[in-house]
Parts: C-alpha cells; structure tokens; sequence
C-alpha cells in the first residue's frame, strides 16, 4: 500500500460556503490530508447558488473540478475515480443516488458515503425520500462516514446493512481559528442558516432575551431568514459571513448560541462545526442539550446549557468575567486535543488502511 493515499470526493460545495457547512467541513479536512501528503480531488456540481457566492472558487490544496451535468462527470472524470484509493460520495449531492452508483460501478479501490448531515438523511430514508441516498446503495459502500456518532451507527449496520460505519465528526483547522484580539460588541451572537425546526430555539434561546433585556446587545449571522421576521432592534443582522470574517465574529461575542435541528438532537452524538469553531476561538459557548454532548465537552464547565430565556440571561448576567475566561480556555483546550482537522484526517487515513489492509490479505483456508 503506498504510503500517500490519493482520494477522490465528490462532495456538495468545497467552493461556497454560502448556507452550508458542508464548505467548511470539507475544507479543513481535505487541508489537512493534503499537508500529509495525500492526494485529493474534488468533483463539485456546478449549481448558480454556489457560483454566485464562491468565496473559495480554488483551493490550492486539492484539484477543484466543477461538472454540470452527469454526462460531463462521467465523460471528464471517470479515470480519476477508477484511479483512487477512495472515493469518497457527500451527502446533499445534486443526483447523489445516480453519482453514487456510478462512483461504484467505476471504483477499483473502496467507495465511501461522507453524511455530514446522518440524521436528516435517515429521516428522509423513513419518509421514502431517496434525494441523495438510497437504502440498497447503503450495503455497497465500504465506508458509511458519518457527522453523528452513537447508536446512529448501530441503525445503519444493523437495520441498513452498512458494512462499516463509523463517526468522521466535524472538525476545525486551528491555524483559522483562534481567540483574536479585538473589542467585544455582542453580548450573545448565533451562526447558522435559517430551518424552520431550529427557528423556536432561536427564539427561546436569543430574541426573546433580546426583548427582555434591551440593554444587551446581541447579533445573528445566517442567510434564507423569512423576510417578515422581526427582529428586535439591539440584534445585529448578518446576511451571510464567508468563513475568513468567522473568527472576528466569534471573537467579537461575550458568549456564542449553538441550537440544534430537531433530528440531530433525537440522534444525538451530533456536533455542529459552529461548536468546535467557537471553541477553538475562544468564545464560551451556550447550547440547546441533546445525547452524548458531554462525551465532547464537559457540562458547566467547558460548555454551558440552556433552553430557556431565563438560562441565557442568567449566564449573560451572572457568569463572572474569570468564570467567562476559564470556560473559554478549557473549551479550546479540549477542542485543539481532540476535534482539528489533523485528527479528522488522521481518522480518515486510518479507516482507509484497515479496509485496504483487510482486502490486501487473503482469507485463511481452513
């Protein structure tokens, strides 16, 4: 096996980040194999929501390629994907179950599925919503990678028929983000494109305050927000923030909010990168509580939970400044130990050389 992997990832944008993490995510990770030493290539379809707002249009640690239609993909890129030792299919693909199966028809090596969103997917496989992923191509992955962890992989090897599933978790590049040293402007700000099951927390958790405390000066940063939302007049709105102003914002907040869609809080085991972005910059973080939350950071101590205006207030008003600082600083340490993108990449390699390795040896006869 050689000692440099070359992968294949056809993925939902590494180009735009534009209301999506999906941007981010892969662009840490395929960073950091690229520093390895690894190969990487990127497949992106070419859709006008990503072309208008690419903050990324050519990363210069992997070849970006951008196809328009299937017929483009399979008559471009075909000797690439039978040229890698993994391939790997995003979810959120445009056609994903068609560039799925045709990843797997054309493969020589291994093929894996990367759900950076396992619990929305499983929903809409429940519902008989095939968008991206089919329930028979689940056994013909080698690899299911997925964003949630927990008994999350125990459903897709056991009522799906996935051969190996196993958490790939977000990660965060700590060379982007860091505590920078600028003034704070917001007592509480929140990250995240608009959903209609986060919404209520939103609510709960920051404009409700907001109203309650017009002293406090809070902001919002995140597109496809309902046009008719009002929004009380001490928050600061933010249609979108391309990842390099992340850092300033984070930085800029006394306290950041992290809420949770309804289906990844049922699963949980499923951080969001705002999380880890948050903590890797320093900011004391406020979240909504779901499962297996305190297996990434410990409670009350490097992460705080709420649910209620009255939590959110409490901490705005009553946490001590050292308090504030010391959550912080334990918040980034567990985060540059365990959750960067050199320990996501390290992950991926490793799952890729055990398969390998198993295929490589030839079965004992008994």
């Amino acid at each position: 096996m050689p000692d440099n992997l070359n992968f294949v990832i056809l993925g939902l944008s590494i180009t735009s980040s534009w209301g999506n993490g999906h941007a981010t995510t892969y662009r840490a990770l395929v960073r950091e194999l690229s520093r390895q030493g690894h190969s990487v290539t990127f497949l992106e379809r070419d859709v006008p929501w990503y072309a208008e707002n690419r903050d990324l249009p050519d990363p210069d640690y992997c070849r970006t390629s951008l196809y328009s239609s299937l017929e483009q993909l399979h008559d471009e890129h075909a000797a690439e994907v039978r040229d890698a030792d993994m391939v790997i299919v995003g979810s959120f693909v445009p056609e994903g179950v068609a560039v799925g199966k045709w990843a797997l028809e054309q493969a020589t090596q291994l093929v894996a599925f990367y759900d950076i969103d396992t619990p929305v997917t499983l929903a809409k496989l429940q519902r008989g919503d095939h968008e991206y992923l089919a329930p028979h191509l689940i056994p013909q992955y080698d690899l299911y990678l997925s964003f949630t962890g927990g008994r999350t992989l125990n459903v897709l090897e056991e009522d799906y028929g996935a051969p190996a599933a196993r958490a790939l978790y977000c990660s965060v590049d700590p060379e982007l983000y860091y505590p920078e040293p600028v003034d704070l402007k917001w007592d509480l700000g929140y990250m995240g494109t608009y959903s209609d099951d986060r919404q209520p927390r939103l609510e709960s958790m920051l404009l409700q305050p907001a109203r309650q405390w017009l002293q406090g000066k809070f902001a919002v940063a995140g597109p496809q927000y309902p046009a008719d939302l009002h929004w009380p007049p001490n928050v600061t709105r933010f249609e979108h923030l391309p990842p390099s102003e992340h850092r300033r914002f984070y930085s800029s907040q006394r306290f950041t909010l992290n809420v949770t869609r309804d289906d990844m809080t049922r699963a949980g085991y499923a951080p969001s990168v705002r999380l880890f972005e948050a903590a890797a910059c320093g900011t004391p973080i406020i979240s909504d509580s779901w499962e297996g939350l305190e297996t990434f950071f410990a409670l009350g101590t490097e992460i705080l939970i709420g649910g209620h205006p009255a939590d959110t207030l409490r901490y705005l008003s009553g946490v001590p400044e050292a308090c504030r600082r010391r959550i912080a600083e334990r918040a980034r340490k567990r985060v540059l130990a365990q959750h960067t993108s050199a320990h996501r990449a390290d992950e991926l390699v490793g799952y890729t050389r055990q398969i390998l390795d198993r295929l490589a040896t030839p079965a004992t006869l008994l």
